[in-house]
């Protein structure tokens, strides 16, 4: 599902980098691609990949899926120490508990402070992801300011690096778009629809008059002894809010109400 955002381009949204050390799948590569163009980043950096043109392979194009902008202009570096180079605040993901090292947050921790850095005007922040095989060498771990942990199943915690930086991503973003007080829903784009404005009273007052005669019409209100009926009805439809749509779909419903009244008769 496509959604339009006007918020996507934010100047926050450039201070990001995102880090793949030691890539070995392309595939993992283009799929990352993809994760961080969807949250509105742009940034991709790998550290020694396995093979050399590996944003130039056949199976991380594919799975780029529409984000070979951001494939295409990966940099690629040979240590993590020249890729954190430009950043001043890093995050490594790690699944494993570590008793040494630097503090851990959780990852809606770890974005919450990332977006408290970044509209601080500190700098850019970086978040680093390791291997699927091995993760991050504790060496690397150190060289980040704190570690990052996505709390999911205990039993069952293994994740594809892809999906740990696309949750990664979904996380920051949603912490940048509420620390900038931006839109977290799709914007519609192009002309209202005049049917969805909520109808006037004058509007209400007519259909009220139209569904009254087609309930006596098949004889479900005497006209000549009401009693509440009519006022626990306007009750109803006005505690709605009723569009002028809604308003015309059941006025359609009373002119085939007493159509059917008279044919029966």
């Amino acid at each position: 599902m496509t959604q339009t955002s006007a918020h996507t381009n934010h100047p926050a949204f450039e201070q990001v980098r995102f880090i793949m050390v030691r890539p070995s799948h392309p595939g993992n590569v283009g799929a990352a691609a993809r994760a961080i163009k969807t949250m509105g980043f742009k940034e991709l950096c790998l550290v020694a990949p396995k093979h050399e043109h590996i944003t130039e392979h056949a199976e991380a194009i594919a799975l780029a899926s529409g984000a070979t902008d951001v494939l295409s202009q990966a940099s690629i570096v040979p240590s993590l120490e020249q890729a954190l180079a430009p950043v001043s605040l890093s995050f490594a993901l790690t699944a494993r508990p570590r008793y040494l090292g630097p503090p851990p947050l959780d990852i809606r921790q770890s974005a919450t402070l990332g977006a408290t850095h970044l509209a601080e005007k500190a700098g850019k922040i970086a978040i680093v992801l390791g291997t699927e095989r091995t993760g991050l060498s504790n060496q690397e771990l150190e060289s980040c300011q704190h570690l990052c942990h996505i709390p999911a199943n205990s039993e069952y915690s293994s994740l594809n690096v892809a999906q740990a930086l696309q949750l990664a991503a979904w996380e920051l973003r949603y912490a940048l778009l509420q620390q900038y007080e931006l839109e977290t829903m799709p914007i519609a784009l192009g002309k209202a629809d005049p049917g969805k404005a909520l109808a006037t009273m004058g509007q209400l007052d007519a259909f009220m008059t139209h569904f009254e005669e087609a309930l006596v019409g098949v004889d479900f209100l005497d006209p000549e002894n009401p009693k509440k009926l009519p006022t626990r009805m306007r009750q109803i439809f006005s505690r709605n809010r009723l569009t002028i749509d809604e308003v015309a779909m059941l006025r359609g419903m009373c002119t085939a109400m007493l159509k059917t009244a008279k044919q029966a008769k």
